[in-house]
């Protein structure tokens, strides 16, 4: 078999399951919402809020996996597995740490929290149930992202989509049982997720016991390995926030031009999101591949999956990109069954179709330098993604365009500014070697 062909064959065993992973994290909430659906307007809507705040939460902690695959994956590649599974533990024990912090002030945090929505009574009553019981599931949450990042950087890719795939089922039996067995309402979807989350801790920590038996690694805390753990996934906190500022920026201003407008944004901002699993799968076999390969000292190796991962990101954008400006025409209608909204959607869903290509390059370089642990640079280009954006979003919002032309506006500005300036400091980080010398 060529080295093309074998690198090729690495990339689609670990971005496949990965891809599957992926999916099958949304799917609680849907089985949420599906469930609590039946029992009414108010539990839903209660729903929506407490969903909002642990998905922002969750959101901001994905950092714990995202660090903690480069730090194993190098000393995997550089031939030391018990160092390897040490760095991906002590990143689990740093996410227990920071969960429980998490959960500890959410259970006092809640009402108030819930208060920001401004809900009606019945519907704050309901979030505050949901959420209050949730918050306990939140080091679950955390230890899963820490363990799913150690499994990535020891190539394992297939444990974590089994898990996730137990733990889904798991999440849907325990909630039809206590919403509708037992009666508890919508408080019985949150126990019921909660058990599920810490049920798939409880296969991690089997899982990674073993790796650590097998290696001779140390299952206790070490506290240099903690405190790396900490830094690296401050600078990938840092990061994320710029990118939830925007995202939140946008939707504010989605908001002022009117909400059509901002309905519209939801269906474009879907289809993004959607294409983004399958761009997702591939950077995580990015982050991998490239931090085992820098371990191992083999740049030319790393070099080649950069080259070829940026290929396949860039024609998964042209072929997803071509579907959906094909069916631009059918997506709002599918959404919202208003030929008059689907019109006014279908523009902005024409630009995001033409940035697919960009988007697709864009996740994976952002993938390759994760997998580098170059946290340090992409926390700083996430602040310089903004520069340009934020005066693009405040000329959008003061010239306050509407109908499908303000839309498709928004549209541009997001994937044809702030895209862009990602792609732009991605690849400019990339050209040379630098990214290559980043320390985990």
């Amino acid at each position: 078999m060529t080295g093309s062909a074998t690198l090729n064959r690495d990339i689609l065993r670990l971005a496949v399951p990965a891809l599957g992973a992926l999916v099958a994290e949304p799917l609680f909430l849907i089985v949420d919402s599906a469930m609590i659906g039946h029992l009414g307007a108010a539990p839903l809507a209660g729903l929506a809020i407490a969903g909002a705040v642990l998905q922002t939460i969750v959101g901001l902690m994905v950092f714990l996996a995202y660090s903690t695959t480069p730090a194993v994956a190098r000393r995997f590649g550089g031939g030391e597995p018990g160092r390897a599974v040490s760095a991906g533990i002590d990143g689990m024990w740093l996410a227990v740490g920071i969960g429980a912090i998490l959960a500890l002030a959410g259970s006092f945090a809640t009402p108030g929290l819930v208060a920001l929505f401004g809900a009606a009574p019945e519907v704050a009553e309901q979030a505050v149930i949901y959420l209050g019981i949730s918050v306990w599931g939140l080091p679950a949450m955390l230890v899963v992202f820490a363990a799913t990042g150690l499994l990535r950087g020891m190539q394992d890719t297939v444990t974590p989509l089994w898990i996730a795939g137990i733990g889904f089922a798991a999440n849907a039996l325990l909630n039809w049982l206590l919403i509708y067995g037992l009666g508890w309402g919508i408080a019985g979807s949150a126990f019921g997720t909660v058990l599920a989350q810490w049920g798939m801790v409880a296969a991690y920590v089997v899982v990674i016991g073993r790796l650590a038996r097998t290696h001779s690694a140390s299952v206790r805390p070490q506290g240099a390995g903690v405190r790396s753990s900490a830094l690296s996934g401050g600078w990938m906190l840092l990061r994320t926030l710029s990118l939830r500022a925007a995202l939140l920026g946008t939707v504010g201003v989605a908001s002022v031009l009117g909400t059509d407008e901002l309905a519209g944004w939801q269906v474009a901002f879907t289809m993004f999101s959607t294409a983004a699993f399958a761009l997702d799968a591939l950077a995580i076999a990015a982050q991998a591949l490239v931090g085992k390969g820098l371990g191992a000292g083999d740049t030319g190796q790393v070099q080649r999956v950069l080259t070829r991962t940026v290929a396949w990101g860039a024609w998964f954008g042209v072929i997803v990109g071509g579907l959906i400006a094909a069916l631009s025409g059918v997506i709002g209608l599918v959404f919202t069954g208003d030929p008059a909204l689907a019109a006014l959607i279908q523009p902005a869903l024409l630009v995001l179709a033409v940035a697919q290509p960009i988007a697709g390059i864009v996740f994976v370089l952002d993938g390759v330098l994760i997998g580098a642990g170059d946290a340090k640079y992409l926390a700083i280009a996430g602040a310089l993604n903004l520069v340009p954006y934020v005066p693009a979003l405040v000329v959008v919002g003061v010239l306050h365009p509407t109908d499908a032309p303000g839309l498709a506006w928004l549209a541009a500005a997001f994937f044809g500014v702030y895209m862009v300036a990602r792609l732009l400091t991605l690849g400019w980080r990339v050209r040379g070697q630098a990214w290559m010398t980043a320390t985990v």
